[in-house]
């Protein structure tokens, strides 16, 4: 894949240039990171949205059938732990629990010690489907990369773990 040799202005530059026009006493340098982060996030979510959706699930469906994968044999966790591992609420999970359950990929399975504890556990079938999306889901992921190197990956994954930080920080101290 070649390389443009020159960046083309973006929208987000311009509209830096409309603010520095219409507000020049305004410091507008936080939209140089945090407007391309968000247009960024809106593409990359628009494109995993779609391969998801594509295979017949929601993303929240995704998120659940890869933190079953992820748990290991017998790859089942709790609603709780599943809402831990994951971007969305336990009454959130609840909901893609029954929705995966009644397309065979999941089933829920009662504590033998403690009948209250309910699993949910990968059937063969959501485990054959989680990992042949999974694996697809990782070369999109890589195809939108391929216009950095490498070594600019890591980079960027260091400063972005480094900008989750200070946004937590930023809430922790009342920021807001």
């Amino acid at each position: 894949m070649a390389r443009k040799t020159a960046a083309q202005p973006d929208a987000v530059a311009s509209i830096i240039e409309d603010w520095r026009r219409e507000r020049p006493e305004l410091d507008t340098s936080p939209l140089e990171v945090l407007a391309r982060l968000h247009r960024t996030f809106l593409r990359y979510s628009a494109r995993l949205t779609a391969s998801v959706e594509a295979h017949g699930l929601s993303v929240a469906g995704f998120d659940v059938l890869t933190a079953l994968r992820r748990a290991g044999s017998p790859f089942r966790r709790t609603a709780g732990q599943l809402a831990d591992s994951g971007l969305i609420s336990s009454a959130g999970v609840t909901l893609r629990i029954d929705r995966l359950e009644k397309d065979g990929l999941i089933v829920r399975e009662r504590d033998a010690e403690d009948r209250r504890v309910v699993r949910s556990r990968l059937t063969e079938e959501g485990r054959a489907k989680i990992d042949a999306l999974f694996a697809e889901h990782l070369e999109n992921e890589r195809r939108m990369l391929a216009g950095l190197s490498p070594a600019e990956c890591r980079q960027l994954a260091r400063l972005l773990s480094k900008l989750e930080r200070s946004i937590t920080e930023a809430e922790a101290g009342g920021d807001g």
